[in-house]
């Protein structure tokens, strides 16, 4: 093909210059005093759907506008519609906090703009995730042996696991129980997997005469235990269910995106039992370690099934160079500097910060749970770490009606789930500036609203 020249597309000098002191300055500026704010806002993001859309122009600028028109349309046109999720009364689906250093961090892995591909086309990106995660395994105290490295979600992280079970036995259908998260299944149908749903007990726990009953087809190639599951954060029984695995020559995957965390404190450890005969566990450090979202860590003591399943290299990606590739135990080529982040937090909190933090949200949940007990006028469910599970004495309509209500008047943000054949209400605990006046508060505006 012939050589051709460039030719000028638009105008000489669209291409604006910015400020980046004077626009960072001001962006910190707008960050702080969100922080310092966020309590002033309705939790949940009080408009309908397509309110956000409408306040916006159908198309893009033609000419570039200053950073500044982009903070003013953020407080005018963009936090109406946001549910904060940082909010200290924020107790719906699980705790996702992040932190200061964090968020800083966060910041700084955009401006270097890493893309580790392979180890040479970012080597810190591709050591410090290395490091990290050993200091992740560490603090939660899983012992030796595993292979660490993050994906953006628990989603993609299971999704890896369950890769790598088929490539490595061949085999297509995957175990899991009723209460597993929702993502399971949509991974499994993703991968034209066949999907073994499991009854659980009364404590919503998988029956492991269930998953046996599985195992005894001969075509599973991998089964999903939850410690935490979503809707009530209780833990299957992955001792018996991981006997079984091994006898059947089955991967084990273990789903602890939520509750992994509370690990960090000893005396949390005991739904840790089976873990360490799982071929894989994935532990999301954005729900309760203190860091943004888009950081889920998948361990694995079979980085070889991962490594087999996953890597192709091109060849302009081929070097001498003897280091590993993150990207080989994964889906994704392109891998963010995720671990800068979860670094941060780790050294700012210590190990001390982390537990005590844990331990607090913790504190704050059974506290909830024990004015529920006493009141003769709700029920409660179930409880577990920072979960509550509760409902108001009366039907499954009043209780979907008093958790609209509730939403609706911005005070406080919640969800409710079903266990059994019950709706009830759920409350989580887990953000880091949330104080006992917090769920104080919330106890008062549930009995209000169910008057």
């Amino acid at each position: 093909m012939p050589h051709q020249e460039p030719t000028e597309d638009g105008p000489a000098g669209a291409i604006p210059t910015f400020d980046l002191r004077r626009d960072g300055y001001a962006a910190i500026d707008w960050a702080a005093n969100y922080l310092e704010n966020v309590r002033k806002y309705p939790v949940m993001a009080q408009v309908s759907p397509g309110e956000i859309a409408a306040s916006l122009p159908e198309r893009m600028p033609e000419k570039g506008e200053p950073f500044s028109s982009v903070l003013t349309d953020l407080d005018q046109v963009i936090m109406p519609g946001i549910t904060h999720w940082q909010h200290p009364r924020f107790f719906s689906y699980f705790a996702t906090t992040s932190s200061e250093p964090a968020i800083l961090a966060e910041l700084l892995a955009a401006t270097l703009n890493q893309v580790a591909l392979i180890w040479r086309a970012s080597p810190a990106s591709t050591e410090l995730e290395q490091v990290t995660m050993a200091w992740l395994a560490d603090l939660l105290g899983l012992g030796d042996g595993w292979h660490g490295h993050i994906e953006d979600t628990a989603s993609t992280s299971t999704l890896a696991a369950l890769v790598a079970a088929r490539h490595r036995s061949g085999r297509n259908a995957v175990v899991f129980s009723e209460h597993a998260h929702s993502s399971v299944e949509k991974d499994v149908r993703i991968l034209g997997m066949h999907a073994r749903k499991v009854a659980t007990d009364d404590e919503f726990r998988m029956l492991v005469s269930g998953v046996a009953e599985q195992l005894a087809h001969g075509d599973v190639a991998a089964v999903v235990s939850t410690a935490g599951t979503t809707s009530a954060a209780s833990f299957d029984p992955t001792p018996e269910i991981a006997e079984l695995c091994a006898r059947h020559q089955v991967w084990l995957h273990v789903d602890a995106a939520y509750a992994g965390s509370a690990w960090a404190c000893p005396e949390f450890r005991a739904s840790q039992a089976g873990v360490a005969q799982a071929d894989s566990l994935v532990v999301n450090p954005h729900k309760w370690l203190l860091v943004p979202s888009d950081c889920s860590a998948l361990f694995t003591r079979r980085p070889e099934a991962l490594r087999e399943a996953f890597t192709i290299v091109p060849e302009y990606l081929r070097t001498n160079d003897e280091a590993p590739s993150l990207s080989d135990y994964g889906p994704a080529l392109g891998r963010r500097f995720r671990s800068l982040k979860l670094w941060a937090a780790m050294r700012c909190f210590g190990r001390a910060g982390i537990q005590e933090f844990i331990r607090r949200a913790v504190r704050l949940a059974a506290l909830f749970a024990g004015w529920v007990e006493e009141d003769p006028d709700w029920e409660l469910v179930h409880v577990s770490l920072s979960l509550v599970c509760f409902r108001r004495n009366g039907s499954d309509e009043e209780n979907l009606a008093i958790v609209e209500r509730v939403n609706r008047g911005g005070e406080i943000f919640m969800t409710h789930t079903r266990l059994g054949d019950r709706i009830v209400l759920r409350l989580a605990v887990g953000y880091l500036h949330t104080t006992e006046q917090d769920v104080a508060h919330a106890w008062a505006v549930l009995n209000q609203q169910s008057g």
